[in-house]
Formats: C-alpha cells, structure tokens, sequence
C-alpha cells in the first residue's frame, strides 16, 4: 500500500515539474519511464536551471550513460545515494527508484523551501539584537528573529513540520504532531488553507464531517484556488498509517504556495534593511580584501578571493526571492529596486575583480584562460535557425575549427 502512495503521488509531482519543461510532457509508469534517463535529466533540468549532457538515443548503453550523468550530477551536489545504481534504475526496481525520486523531491523541493522559512521574518545569522530599541514593535521582531534561530536547529523534516504547526495553531485544536495520523481528520489541510486564503472554508463545520469529505474538499479547493497539483487522495491519508513521504510532499506544495503570496508592507521593508545592510558590509568587506591582497602572490589573491565567494555565496541565500524577482521593475517597490541596483553594482565589482585576477595568470595559463572563455563565449551563443541542411553544417564546422 505505502509503495503504490508513494508511485502514485510521486509521479504526480513529477508531471507538475515537468509541465515546466520545454516541450511539456507527462509520464504515465513512473518505473518504466525513467528506464531511459531522458526522465531522470529533464526533471533535473527543470529543478536546476542547469543544461545537463546527455545521450540522444534510446539503445542500453544510451540509457546507462544518461542515468549515471544524472547520478553524478546528484552526488556533485553532496546527495548521498545509498544503494541506488544504474543497473536497478534500468530494470525500474521500485524501492530503487522510489528511493531515488524522493531523495530529489526532498533535496529540491522540501529542502529549498525550508531554506526559504528564514526569510519569512528575518535572517538569523544577522543579528539586530544589538540595537537598542524597548519599543513593542521591536521586541515582536525580536521574537520573530529568536523562532528562526530555533527552527534553523532543526532538519528541513522539522521545519516543515513547525510551519504546519504555525498554521494550524491559529485555528483553535487543530494540531500537527508528525506527517502521519495528524492529517488524517482532514482537519489540518483545510486549517492551512484557511490562513493562507481567509474565508475559502468553513472550519467549524468541517468538524462535523467525516474524514474522507474533509480530505475530498481540502484536495478539492488547493487545486481550484491554489492551483495546488492533486499530489494525494482522501484514501491515501485516511488510513491507519499513513505514507510519511507523500504527505510531506504534498505539504511543501502548501509552503511554496505561501512564498509567492506578497509580503506585507513590514516584512517587506524588514528585508530591504536587512539586504541593504547586508549589501553595504559584502562592498566593505570587497574593498580591504583588494588593499589588503595588493601585494600579495597570485595564489594568495586567488585564495582570497575563493574565500570570499564561498561566504558569499552563503550569505545572499535569504535574500534570493527579492534578487531573483521576475517581476517586472514597474510591479517592484522603491526598496526591492534599491536592493537590485546595489546587488547589481556589487556584482560588477566582483567581476572586474575576477577579470584583473584572470589577466595576471603566469604563461602558460593565462592562454589556456584566454581559450577557456572562448570556448564559454561560444557556447553560449545559440546557433542560427537554418532550414538548410547544408549551411547548417557549414556554420557547425566553423564553430569546431574554433573549437580546435
């Protein structure tokens, strides 16, 4: 039973990634499909953002390679995958493959979005405690700022299951203990949905529903108002044990729902600070590391700078979602296009920093560097929409010649 929840529900998650994909497509036998690796590295792909290589055809040898790019892939990014190989994907092993599907929803999607609960409020490693300020409204962010720092103790698992626990706690009884038995009344699917958007359920009567009608109607209304995929049927929950991974699945979906809610004028404003200040200390901090490393070797510089981007590249994760923003710059505020401008003026500093770092590269390096970015540049460019076959193949053998 738990096997079938999860293929049934994990597949469905699955389907929603891949209606993101260029073409769109749906996979209908989740052990069968991801036998070639065409699977596997599309919804990758879309998770990541990234271009992965692959194999075009279909043959075995095709399909091995493609899966064990997308393993590799996997385990670059530090996933340890505990007896999953190659050989048990191609023959769609089921518990290989469940294994594996939710190895990436729990990194791509649970993982992330926990990520992202720090920036509901504040970000807990900038700390404002220091300043001194008595009024009500500071000792509220203060609070605010202290429950991050507690949830960021915890595991992704239990962050999540903290945020569900916030939702439902401003409903009365309505309690959330674990991602099993809690959700089985129904109870807490319709609470979520009622903090998120007031007045889409009456709680009070629900209470008086059964089990099953309270699950049909919370699944009913998260995917008609929600735009929340059906990950789950009101069977898969009312049950004596329910399946712990398709539940938290299903759950996330509700978080990410909530991260693209707008922010209230006050949080808002709370990230700009945050981010602008954040801002200001990197450019700072950018500055006497380029006094300080003046005279310094290539290596050293180049080891600075290593450093630098690594912290870097920590820091800025709370401030993603305003960076990140596809909106367009009329529908951003005064604060969230201040944040971009000093982002973006950051970023070229650090860039011409890389630059003058590259040109000071010791013979033989500094050609093969030279090569490097044209080769990147190549890449980089699309080639042309040609018809013809021919001048098709003219243009790629220029580019190889290049190459070469």
């Amino acid at each position: 039973q738990r096997e079938f929840t999860q293929k049934k529900t994990f597949t469905s998650w699955i389907n929603s990634i891949l209606a993101k994909h260029t073409p769109p497509y749906v996979i209908s036998d989740l052990y069968t499909d991801i036998q070639q690796g065409h699977l596997l590295l599309d919804l990758l792909e879309v998770l990541s953002g990234q271009h992965l290589p692959r194999e075009k055809g279909f043959n075995i040898f095709q399909c091995r390679s493609n899966i064990e790019n997308a393993l590799t892939f996997l385990k670059n990014r530090s996933l340890k995958l505990i007896n999953i190989h190659v050989a048990d994907i191609i023959e769609g092993k089921p518990s290989i493959v469940l294994g594996l599907i939710w190895t990436i929803i729990f990194h791509f999607h649970i993982e992330e979005l926990a990520r992202t609960l720090a920036c509901t409020y504040s970000q807990p490693s900038l700390d404002c405690s220091s300043a001194v300020d008595s009024s009500p409204k500071a000792s509220r962010s203060a609070k605010k700022s202290a429950k991050i720092k507690e949830r960021w103790k915890m595991s992704a698992t239990k962050a999540l299951l903290l945020w569900a626990k916030e939702q439902c706690s401003l409903h009365g009884s309505i309690n959330v203990t674990d991602f099993k038995s809690s959700w089985r009344s129904g109870l807490p699917f319709l609470a979520i949905i009622q903090t998120l958007r007031p007045g889409l359920v009456d709680l009070e009567k629900a209470k008086a529903k059964s089990n099953k009608e309270n699950l049909k109607e919370a699944f009913r209304i998260a995917e008609l108002e929600l735009n929340i995929p059906r990950l789950l049927e009101p069977e898969d929950v009312d049950v004596m044990n329910p399946d712990e991974k398709s539940i938290m699945t299903y759950v996330a979906q509700f978080l990410q729902y909530s991260r693209n809610l707008p922010e209230s004028e006050e949080d808002m404003q709370e990230i700009v600070r945050e981010a602008m200040s954040w801002l200001a200390a990197q450019e700072k901090k950018l500055a006497k590391l380029l006094i300080d490393t003046e005279n310094e070797t290539y290596y050293q510089k180049y080891k600075e700078m290593i450093s630098f981007m690594e912290a870097f590249d920590q820091g800025k994760k709370p401030f993603l979602p305003v960076l990140s923003s596809k909106r367009s710059e009329a529908d951003l505020s005064e604060g969230q296009q201040q944040i971009i401008e000093e982002w973006e003026k950051l970023i070229s500093q650090i860039n011409e920093w890389k630059v003058k770092l590259d040109q000071m590269l010791p013979s033989p390096l500094d050609s093969i560097e030279a090569w490097l970015q044209e080769v990147e540049h190549l890449e980089a460019e699309d080639l042309p929409d040609l018809q013809d076959p021919f001048k098709a193949m003219f243009v790629f053998r220029e580019i190889i010649v290049i190459f070469k």
